[in-house]
């Protein structure tokens, strides 16, 4: 089985190391380079809560090495091309073209073929997607700390450990299709809505209330505390400035003046006892945050192959 299993998949497990080490070639320099100007710059320093001028450095770094954020969107669809290269063909294309039969009446029971081709694919994607994880996590951090922060949609979604969830979720999806329709190329756009649909909800809507946030209130003359700092690694969800009755007078968005400026710091609106108002997630939850959404994915991952394992039963 371990031996058939490395045939049907040779091609696809090439070309998946193939990828990677395109990937690899062109990580490799840019992230050297992002990392030494990260060093150099202070931003390290900012993210320790120590800088003075933490915004114009993230800025100015954003500027010089921001167009490289694209490349976290292709990242993001790394977990996907396996469900859908590897998932999705497992069983459809069996079905498809009548091996089933043949495999399943020689002395290979369903199970035991189900089994053996799970755990080796599953093994296969979570090797896969730790390596992956891995390099971008270190490739990405710059990009992250001078961006919207290791919290932002699109910089969360390709480091830590959530890719692996991923991985295996968009796995078994493609695993499940391949039981439900007898043909690769509708198990596959199956999987490709089904994934979407999956995903998009818990990252919108879902992860922010995955903990209570917090909130910090501070006055409009002054510095900001540390806390209420992206740069610091800070996930920023709603901010605004209120009056001292308690109104937000200005959303989305905060006001910081000398401490010597007028009471209004000039703003039209504000007044004396006006101050900022800040609700976030700390940066020290962001591997809680991973945990929590991983074990999401790897829980789903593990409901649909159960499903998958109930509908190879039924394949006649």
């Amino acid at each position: 089985m371990i031996w058939l299993t490395w045939r049907q998949h040779r091609k696809q497990t090439l070309l998946a190391a193939l990828a990677l080490a395109l990937l690899t070639a062109v990580m490799v320099p840019t992230g050297l380079r992002m990392h030494a100007v990260f060093d150099s710059s202070g931003l390290a320093a900012c993210q320790a809560g120590r800088g003075s001028t933490c915004e114009r450095v993230a800025n100015q770094f954003d500027n010089q090495f921001g167009s490289l954020g694209f490349v976290a969107i292709l990242f993001m669809l790394l977990p996907l091309l396996v469900g859908l290269f590897f998932g999705a063909p497992l069983i459809a294309r069996e079905v498809e073209s009548g091996t089933h039969r043949l495999i399943w009446t020689q002395g290979v029971s369903r199970s035991r073929w189900s089994t053996v081709k799970f755990a080796l694919l599953g093994a296969a994607g979570v090797l896969l997607s730790t390596v992956y994880a891995v390099g971008v996590s270190w490739w990405i951090g710059p990009l992250a700390a001078a961006g919207a922060g290791r919290f932002g949609y699109g910089y969360f979604d390709v480091q830590g450990i959530v890719p692996v969830g991923y991985t295996l979720f968009a796995l078994a999806l493609g695993i499940l299709a391949g039981t439900v329709w007898s043909r690769v190329l509708p198990a596959m756009a199956t999987t490709l809505g089904a994934f979407v649909m999956v995903r998009t909800p818990i990252e919108v809507f879902a992860r922010p209330h995955f903990m209570p946030a917090k909130t910090v209130t501070y006055g409009i003359q002054g510095p900001a505390p540390t806390t209420a700092d992206r740069v610091a690694g800070n996930w920023v969800q709603a901010q605004g400035v209120r009056n001292a009755a308690g109104q937000m007078v200005l959303p989305d968005g905060v006001v910081s003046c000398p401490t010597d400026a007028p009471s209004d710091c000039g703003v039209p609106g504000l007044g004396p006892g006006s101050y900022n108002w800040v609700v976030y997630q700390p940066a020290n939850r962001f591997w809680e945050f991973q945990a929590i959404e991983t074990g999401v994915f790897v829980a789903l991952a593990a409901a649909l192959l159960w499903f998958a394992v109930r509908r190879i039963r039924r394949i006649a």
